[in-house]
């Protein structure tokens, strides 16, 4: 065996190695030759019967995108079927967006794949992404941004949709080296021609001649996340309604890279959002902070508001929509709080404001300003949801559809301040 093909065999070995429990795997197999490869390869060594508590299943999400999806979905399918692998065809219906749709769809692989993993009853979803992958990616990220962290590669698992993990079992593996293990094998694959497509950044990537060729290692992204998780356990008090820092805390989250991306992490989850904040924003954060000001600032929806004894972090009330949940109905609200409507008639999710009802009585600086945004529940004649705290858990915004794994230390130590479950671990550690 040549040693490109056995690079292929050795990195799906070493994978499959790593489970220490019975699995089953759904295998995201668009029909391309990373995704082809990546079944056969599975495929042959569990038909070696070395591999007894793995089971395999396979799915391919027809983006409806081009004439002929349909018919490659069938082409895998059949694949699937000759290698003795159930397959599921998961469909994008529906109208497609003007611009952004590339992101656009990801995303919906994304949900459509994890529907597709309850179904099969999946421990894991399998992603094909190569080294090539790899580099286009922080090729892509170092053209967005100067920071460190935004150099960083993929992760080799991140948990979709706080449920089950997309792992990546042929990230340092390259893409000439899996075509030539499917030639050796007599196995074709369907070139997409969206590939070739400059309209989308990651083929104009791509196409570049050279590129950047290296990320922040696996490792060094782990260590961040760990100092930055012990920064936050040892220095956040998780009042109920605005967090609190001591003021010591402040000079380190200026001078330590990992503080300050748990800072801005903490940020990010009191105001509900998925992303942290934009440079300029962060600069005028810092530049406040440094000045040693007793004042507020207001960015990225969060109120950071300094006094003598310490630093608060509360979301502001401001742009914060209602809500009218049906019975039965759940959704996400202000992007901080999943509310259910366990009752039996509809009610109004809103921000509580203060004075009326008693909301915000005893309270008062900070945390009767945190008060006004956070979550009030009434039915619709106006009256108190009886006992609705139990209608309401919080959300980790920024690791609430994807979590890398290297940033599960700090995830779980979000979770931890914001009183939620942990997230699991992946399935193979």
């Amino acid at each position: 065996m040549a040693r490109a093909e056995q690079s292929v065999v050795e990195a799906a070995g070493h994978f499959l190695d790593s489970f220490k429990h019975p699995s089953r795997l759904l295998i995201a197999i668009s029909g391309g030759s990373d995704s082809t490869g990546l079944l056969v390869a599975l495929a042959t060594l569990r038909a070696t019967g070395r591999y007894p508590n793995i089971s395999l299943a396979a799915c391919t999400v027809d983006h409806a995108l081009r004439p002929g999806s349909a018919d490659e979905a069938m082409a895998v399918a059949a694949l699937c079927a000759r290698y003795g692998i159930p397959h599921i065809t998961r469909r994008w219906d529906g109208a497609k967006p003007a611009t952004g749709l590339q992101a656009a769809a990801r995303t919906k692989r994304y949900e459509l794949l994890v529907d597709a993993a309850a179904t099969a009853g999946a421990d894991a979803i399998l992603s094909a992404h190569t080294l090539d992958d790899q580099n286009e990616t922080v090729a892509m990220r170092a053209e967005r941004s100067a920071a460190g962290v935004g150099l960083s590669g993929m992760a080799d698992a991140v948990l979709l949709n706080g449920s089950v993990w997309l792992l990546r079992p042929f990230l340092g593996v390259d893409r000439a080296a899996v075509r030539a293990f499917l030639a050796a094998r007599g196995e074709t694959w369907i070139e997409d021609p969206s590939n070739l497509n400059p309209r989308f950044e990651r083929v104009r990537i791509r196409q570049r001649e050279g590129g950047l060729k290296h990320s922040r290692e696996a490792a060094d992204r782990l260590a961040l996340s760990e100092r930055a998780s012990a920064f936050l356990a040892r220095n956040v008090c998780p009042d109920p309604e605005a967090l609190a820092l001591d003021v010591l805390a402040i000079d380190t989250a200026l001078s330590d890279p990992a503080a300050w991306r748990g800072l801005l992490m903490l940020a990010a989850t009191a105001g509900g959002r998925v992303h942290t904040l934009e440079t300029a924003s962060a600069e005028r954060l810092r530049s406040f902070l440094a000045s040693g000001r007793l004042s507020r600032v207001t960015t990225g929806r969060v109120v950071f508001d300094r006094r003598r004894e310490g630093l608060f972090v509360y979301r502001e009330c401001r742009g914060i929509e209602p809500t009218l949940l049906p019975a039965g109905a759940a959704a996400l609200w202000d992007g901080r709080y999943r509310v259910t409507n366990i009752a039996h008639r509809p009610i109004v999710v809103r921000a509580a404001g203060y004075g009326a009802n008693g909301e915000g009585e005893g309270l008062r600086g900070p945390a009767l300003r945190a008060q006004k945004a956070m979550p009030c529940l009434k039915f619709e004649d106006g009256t108190m949801v009886p006992n609705g705290a139990g209608f309401i858990q919080a959300i980790i915004a920024p690791y609430r559809l994807f979590l890398p794994r290297f940033d599960l230390p700090l995830a779980n130590t979000l979770a931890g301040i914001w009183g939620v479950p942990a997230f699991p671990s992946p399935p193979n550690e």
